[in-house]
């Protein structure tokens, strides 16, 4: 973002902001490529979703390296909607020098890295009476532009909507990571507090976020669980984790039964043992290269909480660990 010249910001501006810019290129890739694609609709794809800061974007990356999957990445941007059209205009030149990524917390990508920007395709149609098929399609271009038959998906915001993910790729598998309640918090409290600052001193970065639906923290911050809340203010550590308690004790209640396609992982045990990654290998038929590093992150924390509500997202994070421990 920070990197970015007056053109790029102009493209980003025409092509992400007016919805009828993202309708157009949408309905151009369609038009162009899509009687050329297999159109696969049971294809075995994989989501990986969760609270951001759970340890999606670390699982996508090992995921996407063992070369089995096509994933939206910094390249796709800014006409997303478009990938294959984009590819074949694209005279920005690419760069594969990695650089840490805005979140400041080590990972590093390049322009083949893949990143979250699916949320624009759900911005822009979700409402749709016919998105199941257009979500079909979308997912067909991008396996298309990168020659694949098996999609890789890392959105935070897919958490709100396992059932549709569900309904249009039944056979997909949906991986759900989650981390020590209070570590986790601090980490999003941090993030917030951190890109809020940005975000006043940079529009851009604003805008930027606002186009491809990232509004997990920032002052556009919309909560995932959103109602009757009783610690509402984003600027303290009770907020975060009673965001934590309110989403991962639905998400066990709700999708406990199904250990076929929704798979919980703990995060620190990815970190700490390697049945963890042999059963994310067995779950998807793939290999994750061995030496690939999972890197547990523990901060001294001095903010103050309910001690209260931490136990009760230790409880939740109990279930979810022992429910793991089943599979």
């Amino acid at each position: 973002m920070n990197n970015y010249s007056a053109l790029q910001k102009f493209l980003h501006r025409i092509s992400l902001s007016p919805r009828f810019m993202r309708e157009i290129s949408f309905d151009l890739e369609q038009g162009m490529f899509l009687k050329k694609c297999q159109n696969d609709k049971v294809a075995n794809h994989v989501f990986v979703t969760g609270l951001a800061r759970s340890g999606t974007t670390i699982i996508l990356n090992a995921i996407y390296e063992t070369g089995n999957f096509a994933s939206l990445t910094y390249e796709d941007m800014p006409f997303i909607l478009s990938p294959n059209l984009w590819n074949k205009i694209n005279v920005f030149e690419t760069h594969k020098e990695a650089a840490e990524r805005a979140h400041g917390d080590g990972i590093m990508v390049t322009t083949n890295s893949p990143e979250a920007f699916e949320e624009v395709f759900w911005n822009t149609f979700e409402d749709e009476e016919n998105w199941e098929t257009l979500f079909q399609n979308y997912v067909t271009l991008i396996l298309h532009k990168y020659k694949k038959t098996r999609y890789l998906s890392k959105n935070n915001q897919n958490i709100r909507r396992v059932e549709r993910i569900r309904s249009a790729f039944p056979d997909a598998q949906i991986l759900i990571p989650f981390r020590d309640p209070l570590q986790h918090c601090f980490s999003l409290l941090s993030q917030h507090k951190k890109f809020s600052k940005e975000q006043e001193n940079d529009k851009f970065i604003r805008n930027y976020m606002n186009w491809i639906g990232h509004s997990e923290f920032g002052l556009d911050y919309k909560p995932i669980m959103s109602g009757n809340l009783d610690f509402a203010d984003a600027n303290t550590l009770d907020h975060w984790l009673e965001q934590w308690y309110l989403l991962y004790t639905k998400l066990y209640e709700t999708h406990k039964e199904d250990r076929t396609h929704i798979h919980f992982i703990c995060y620190e045990t990815l970190c700490r043992n390697e049945q963890v990654h042999e059963r994310i290998n067995n779950i998807l038929n793939i290999t994750i290269d061995p030496v690939f590093s999972f890197r547990e992150s523990k901060k001294k924390i001095e903010e103050k909480y309910s001690s209260e509500l931490l136990q009760k997202c230790m409880g939740t994070y109990e279930k979810l660990a022992a429910l793991q421990r089943q599979n």
